[in-house]
């Protein structure tokens, strides 16, 4: 994210990129790389593939890649899915930097994404720094109160230790909740996404690594959208919804 920019919303060319008329080329796109990939080919290969067919720009084959995933892993996400209702008294280990910049893009208006396995995907990242955003303290906020509602406990969050400014936001998310009344056990460590995958209890991501690999798994981005009054801003990139 460039220095100077104080919000995790739209690229300058998101609102081109992400027009009414890209989206069944986006769809079919999706389709095919699922079908590639269900067919065993290699991710970077048919990438190019499909997007090379459908002359997609990088913006483009980086929100196709994040919605596509194999038959066999969308037979495997939705097998060990936890319904969020059924949250309650469940241990949750949070994928930090995945859900905070998540809520941050709901937040302010960034592009969201539905892909086929259902979770919405941002198309903001993390590279080796992160800053806080006008957006932050008020993502943080909405992230517990919808933690509250689901009743779940406890609540374990993963930051990346070698991502510059961590330390800085494990102060300011322990802050809010202290004062919110929030108990969460918030950790920095080297491997989160190993960490999260392995952690036995219901992981909380829609990075498809953790989802392949997770004994449970949550989508809570949706009560996230419910909670921020968004969903309706989710563009769908499944063929059927």
């Amino acid at each position: 994210m460039p220095p100077h920019q104080a919000h995790r919303g739209k690229h300058p060319k998101d609102s081109l990129l992400f027009a009414p008329r890209w989206i069944p080329l986006l769809r079919n796109a999706v389709r095919d790389l699922s079908f590639l990939l269900t067919q065993g080919y290699a991710e970077s290969a048919a990438l190019k593939l499909v997007g090379d067919h459908y002359q997609l720009t990088a913006r483009h084959r980086r929100a196709v890649l994040g919605a596509s995933c194999s038959d066999q892993s969308l037979e495997r996400r939705r097998k060990h899915e936890v319904s969020v209702s059924a949250l309650h008294a469940a241990a949750l280990v949070i994928d930090g930097y995945n859900l905070l910049i998540t809520a941050e893009s709901i937040l302010s208006e960034g592009i969201l994404l539905r892909g086929r396995d259902g979770c919405v995907r941002d198309m903001a990242s993390v590279h080796g720094s992160y800053r806080k955003v006008a957006e932050t303290e008020a993502a943080i906020r909405l992230l517990g109160e919808t933690l509250e509602t689901s009743g779940a406990a406890p609540v374990c969050w993963y930051f990346d230790r070698p991502v510059s400014n961590s330390g800085r936001l494990k102060e300011t998310l322990a802050g809010i909740a202290e004062a919110s009344g929030w108990t969460w056990d918030i950790r920095l460590i080297n491997r989160v996404d190993e960490t999260v995958a392995s952690a036995g209890d219901v992981a909380v991501s829609s990075d498809g690594w953790i989802l392949d690999r997770a004994d449970r798994w949550c989508d809570v981005t949706r009560l996230l959208l419910e909670r921020a009054g968004a969903a309706g801003r989710v563009i769908e990139l499944r063929q059927e919804p």
